[in-house]
């Protein structure tokens, strides 16, 4: 008897394991185009993914957009445990007339984010590049994590 409920309860404990054991790992597809750089090659171009930029933020985001300059937006939060996500977006200009444009996004829940920063993050790009708005989550693959640049 007490060998059927060892055996059951290893039983029980390596199916959670395995279960769990894909936590916390990123979409290979979702890490490419959330980690690829966001760089503009000139000046209209620029200005109009920074347009986006702005107004991806304000669509997606919780909290109020905070400040909105030329080369940073960033939104208020976050704050009090909660799941949504906060945004920083910097551009920051390079040498040869091109610029970068920087993602960042977390939340204060120990729960995890809703959306996934990564997610958020590759929606964010793949919006900024072609003006098509691609909700987090959609089409992009679904991760869990915490943070993502």
């Amino acid at each position: 008897m007490k060998r059927i409920l060892l055996t059951s309860l290893l039983a029980a404990l390596c199916a959670l394991a395995a279960g769990c054991s894909t936590q916390g790992q990123v979409n290979p597809n979702v890490m490419q185009i959330a980690t690829a750089p966001l760089t503009c090659s000139n000046a209209d171009e620029c200005a109009t993914w920074w347009q986006r930029a702005q107004q991806w933020v304000r669509t997606h985001s919780t909290y109020e957009v905070e400040t909105a300059t030329d080369t940073l937006i960033q939104t208020s939060g976050p704050g009090g445990g909660k799941r949504a996500l906060a945004y920083q977006i910097t551009k920051t200009q390079n040498n040869d007339g091109t610029a970068t444009i920087g993602f960042a996004a977390h939340c204060d829940s120990s729960l995890g984010c809703k959306p996934d920063p990564w997610d958020a993050g590759a929606a964010f790009k793949q919006f900024v590049r072609s003006g098509v708005d691609k909700a987090p989550n959609a089409n992009v693959g679904d991760t869990q994590s915490g943070n993502a640049r």
